[in-house]
C-alpha cells in the first residue's frame, strides 16, 4: 500500500511593521488577566478609598474651605469605584475606574493646595 506525503510551506511576507502595543492596551490585557483577583480589587479599592482617600480628601476640601464642587468630586470618585464593584462588573472596567476616580482624588488634593496657598 503506497503512502504519499505532501509537504506545503506558506510563506508569509509582512510589511516591516512591528506591531506596537500602546500602555493603554496593555493595561487592559493586564486587567482582564485580574479577572480572578476580582474580590481583592473590590476589598482593595473599598478600603483605599472608604478608609484613607475620601476622609483624607474631605478634610483637605473643609481645611480648603468648603468647596462644594471639590466635595462633590470627592463624593463621585467614591461613588464610581463602588458602583463599579456592586455592579460586578468585569475587572477590565472596575480597575480603570478605580485608577481614575485616584486619578480625581489626586486632582482634589491638588486644587485645595492652589486654594489653600492663595
Amino acid at each position: 500500500m503506497p503512502t504519499t506525503i505532501f509537504n506545503q510551506s506558506i510563506s508569509v511576507h509582512h510589511a516591516g511593521k512591528i506591531p506596537v502595543f500602546s500602555f493603554f492596551s496593555k493595561f487592559i490585557d493586564w486587567c482582564r488577566n485580574q479577572e480572578e483577583d476580582r474580590l481583592f480589587w473590590l476589598a482593595i479599592s473599598l478600603t483605599i478609598h472608604g478608609c484613607i482617600l475620601v476622609p483624607i480628601a474631605i478634610l483637605a476640601v473643609m481645611l480648603a474651605g468648603n468647596a462644594l464642587g471639590l466635595f462633590m468630586l470627592v463624593l463621585i470618585s467614591m461613588g464610581m469605584s463602588l458602583v463599579a464593584n456592586l455592579a460586578a462588573m468585569p475587572t477590565k472596567i472596575t480597575i480603570p475606574i478605580f485608577a481614575l476616580s485616584i486619578l480625581i482624588d489626586i486632582g482634589v488634593f491638588i486644587a485645595c493646595a492652589v486654594i489653600g496657598l492663595s
